[in-house]
Order: C-alpha cells, then sequence, then structure tokens
C-alpha cells in the first residue's frame, strides 16, 4: 500500500495531464504535453495538478496492497499447483495480481478519472462522495461504476504482467550474474542479497517501460469508456471494440490510441521505478526477507 501511495504521488500531475490529453478536454485539446503542464497551474492553480489525487490515494492503497500481497500468493500457487517456476510463473502471477487487484478498487479508479477531468469553473462533482452518489443515481447504480472494466481488465493482464516479469527476470539475472557489482546484504537478514536501491529504480523503470508500451491503447479506450456521459461523443464509444475503432478512425494511432504515451513514459517509468524500489524496502523494514 505504501509503495503504491509513493510511487502515483510523484506522478500526479503527469496523470492530471494524461487524462485530459487521452480524453480530448475542450480546454487543453489544442496543447501538448509540457504547454497543458504549464497551462493547468495558470488556469487552476497548483493544486489544479493535483486534482483527484485525494480520490487516487483512497484506490491506490489497497490497490498496491492487494496487488503485491496477490503476485506473492499466486506465484506460491502457480509453482506448487501447476509445477510452472522459472521465468513464465512471474508472468502469469503478475497478470492474475493485476487483474485482482483492478477488480477489487475500480469504482475509485472511475470517482478519480471524473474527478480529474474536471476544470476550475466547470464542475459536475463537489468530491468523492458526491461523485460517487451521481454516478450511482444517474448511470444506472453499480453498473455505472464498473463503465469501462473490460478494456482495463485486458490491458492489466499485459502491463501488470510484464511489470512483475521484467523487474523480477532483471532482478534475479542481476543478482546471479553481478552479485558484488548490483546486490548487497539485505537490512533484516543478511543472508538474503538485494539489489542496491539506485539499480532497484533502474529495473523498476525498464519494467514500467516495456508493461506501458504493450498495454498504452487499451488505457486510452478505458479513459474514454470511464468518462462516458461527460464526453460529447459518449455514445459511440460504449464497448471496447467500438471505442477502440472510433479513437482509431477519428484521431488515428499516433494521435489516438497512442495520444501521451510520451507523457505516459515520464509518468509511468519514475512511477514504477518508485513502487518496486518502495516495495522492497518496505520488506526489509517489516522484516519480510
Amino acid at each position: 500500500g505504501v509503495a503504491g501511495c509513493c510511487a502515483k504521488t510523484t506522478t500526479a500531475p503527469l496523470d492530471r495531464v494524461k487524462i485530459l490529453l487521452q480524453a480530448h478536454n475542450h480546454h487543453y485539446r489544442h496543447l501538448g504535453v509540457f504547454s497543458t503542464l504549464c497551462a493547468v497551474p495558470k488556469k487552476e492553480g497548483y493544486l489544479g495538478l493535483y486534482k483527484g489525487n485525494g480520490a487516487m490515494m483512497i484506490r491506490i492503497f489497497p490497490y498496491g496492497a492487494i496487488q503485491f500481497m496477490a503476485f506473492d500468493q499466486y506465484k506460491k500457487v502457480i509453482k506448487k499447483q501447476l509445477g510452472i517456476s522459472g521465468h513464465v510463473h512471474r508472468l502469469m502471477a503478475g497478470s492474475l495480481a493485476g487483474i485482482t487487484a483492478v477488480i477489487c478498487t475500480y469504482p475509485l479508479d472511475m470517482v478519480r478519472v471524473r474527478l480529474a477531468f474536471q476544470v476550475k469553473g466547470e464542475h459536475k462533482y463537489m468530491g468523492i462522495i458526491h461523485a460517487f452518489k451521481m454516478i450511482y443515481t444517474k448511470e444506472g447504480g453499480f453498473r455505472g461504476f464498473y463503465r469501462g472494466l473490460m478494456p482495463t481488465v485486458v490491458g492489466m493482464a499485459p502491463y501488470a504482467g510484464f511489470s512483475f516479469f521484467t523487474f523480477g527476470t532483471l532482478k534475479s539475472i542481476g543478482l546471479a550474474r553481478a552479485p558484488n557489482l548490483l546486490g548487497r546484504p539485505s537490512l533484516d537478514n543478511p543472508d538474503v542479497l538485494v539489489l542496491k536501491t539506485h539499480v532497484n529504480l533502474l529495473c523498476g523503470g525498464i519494467a514500467g517501460a516495456i508493461a506501458q508500451t504493450i498495454s498504452y491503447p487499451l488505457d486510452v479506450t478505458r479513459r474514454r469508456m470511464q468518462l462516458g456521459a461527460v464526453l460529447p461523443d459518449s455514445e459511440k464509444c460504449l464497448t471496447m471494440v467500438q471505442t477502440l475503432k472510433y479513437v482509431y478512425q477519428q484521431h488515428g494511432i499516433r494521435r489516438g490510441l497512442y495520444r501521451g504515451l510520451s507523457l505516459n513514459y515520464i509518468r509511468c517509468i519514475p512511477s514504477q521505478a518508485v513502487a518496486f524500489t518502495t516495495y522492497e524496502l518496505m520488506k526489509q523494514f517489516l522484516h519480510l526477507n
């Protein structure tokens, strides 16, 4: 949970800008990544860069906790029950852990996206609780909270899978090939080798970059579906396939399906680096090695 919160707070301003660009908010649609980063504080103040971050923290603590815990549990089950080990079980366990965490915390993500998309002076939702009430009453009860779940699950499987797979593989290869150069004894258990902090950050960053590239078009699809009634073209984005087609036809690959990817690298690489590094440090701090 702590690992998730540290990671997301580090990159919250970039996350807000990404949502504004992905869904073509009319105030910022003509701007690029860096010009939007400059325009948001001018229009909405510096706290505007953190809009929706309260809902993000409420979501990300259980999300991070469930994902990291589920990964360790799935890894044991896959190894024990299915007899699959090596690097493949990391990929499978990571995918399952990501899907589990997403399903458990999806309504909070939905509310966070709605709050982050709002621009000062045009508030439809007054806060987290108000947003929950409005979505529940106006958008079909509990089903309204799970709009866009399918592309999220489909996108999360490769994202979480390749994220855990890449980090775990780089870690095991690094400690096996160059233990003295890349590793050091764990603070809570000198018999266990862990990566040095800067190496941890590098491995986490590489893991984030690879995972993000593979799953990004589904992330764009999810955001558009989540924003739903807020967007003028919402009736064309009711299903995952419809949304993918619509975005591709209207905006193409680079300006549609991969719009905001450069920002996502800037956002996701440090986010994953901080997440994995904090997780490894917390394991030592709580004597889990």
